[in-house]
């Protein structure tokens, strides 16, 4: 847990500081309104839960929204072939960088899953992968689209299975 916070703390960046400075400010000036108006109660204890609301979500819904914009990318599945002499899955794809800043790096993740007759199970099946397999992609520019392979090993599963992609840019 140490080191996920420590990593998390080192890939932050400007605009994250700056969100979280100015929800803190937020915070701290609908506190001040809050006792300002503290003759209207009603009001006052709205704002005052709506502060306290602001500091605990802000951080995280601007976080997540700022940087599904910041660095917004697409991967695409372009093929995938399971091997027969050994145990593994060939997945090839394409990353196109769709946002106004180049990427220093993006780990690309391909994630294998069960697939059911069962529509329950269906939904949850991708949320627990049997098999993922990460490469790392450097330096990819502006409006770029870069075509990526991945070797998925070791892979035994025989019955049938389903690939996901996903991409995580910075």
């Amino acid at each position: 847990m140490k080191e996920k916070l420590t990593a998390f703390i080192h890939n932050l960046i400007l605009y994250d500081y700056i969100l979280f400075g100015s929800v803190f400010v937020l915070f701290i000036l609908f506190i001040i309104l809050g006792i300002v108006v503290r003759r209207k109660v009603g009001l006052s204890i709205f704002l005052v839960l709506f502060s306290f609301a602001l500091l605990f979500l802000g951080p995280t819904l601007g976080y997540i929204k700022m940087h599904e914009y910041l660095f917004k990318n697409s991967v695409n599945l372009t093929s995938q072939m399971k091997l027969n002499f050994t145990q593994a899955v060939v997945v090839k794809g394409t990353l196109t960088n769709e946002s106004k800043f180049d990427f220093q790096s993006c780990v690309i993740t391909a994630n294998a899953y069960k697939v059911s007759g069962n529509a329950i199970k269906d939904l949850i099946f991708p949320f627990n992968p049997f098999v993922n397999m990460s490469i790392l992609e450097s330096d990819v520019l502006r409006g770029e689209t870069r075509e990526f392979k991945i070797i998925v090993e070791p892979f035994s599963y025989a019955k049938d299975y389903n690939i996901s992609l996903g991409a995580n840019c910075k």
